[in-house]
């Protein structure tokens, strides 16, 4: 179950911010399900410095057709749930799957086929954030003897 606070006669998401390990946990999960489906340029944002940011977080990645974006943002939602019992407070892009945005409030992730992330360019809009690079991990059963 959500910990978050419910005010309905706002639309403000900063008051539905949530700890900063719960967004740690939030963001490593994120990445793992990203990971677990061979998302490409992952890339995590801190926006925690810049001023009137939406979130603290953005995590982006990058997938070579419209089916792998569906699959890495159905995994994601997935690993999230399955670590931290959360869901997304709102879904775009389902329909498309040319970019899938999932927003955990403090943590937007953003699936992209790979052309429409340059055409975005969301890495040079919030340039001023601190980003980490992640690459995909190969775990030891994705080699055969």
């Amino acid at each position: 179950m959500n910990k978050l606070l419910f005010l309905p006669e706002s639309n403000d998401k900063s008051i539905l911010r949530k700890k900063k390990s719960e967004a740690d946990r939030l963001c490593e999960s994120v990445i793992k399900g990203m990971q677990e489906k061979k998302a490409s340029d992952i890339v995590m944002m801190d926006l925690r410095e810049i001023k009137g940011a939406v979130a603290d977080f953005f995590i982006m990645c990058s997938a070579s057709s419209d089916k792998q974006v569906g699959a890495i943002a159905d995994e994601v939602e997935e690993m999230v749930f399955k670590e931290t019992k959360e869901y997304p407070w709102h879904v775009e892009g389902i329909e498309n799957k040319e970019w899938i945005l999932l927003d955990y409030v403090n943590v937007v992730v953003h699936v992209f086929q790979s052309g429409k992330r340059q055409f975005y360019g969301l890495e040079e809009l919030w340039g001023d954030a601190k980003s980490s690079r992640f690459e995909l991990e190969l775990s030891s059963q994705n080699f055969k003897s």
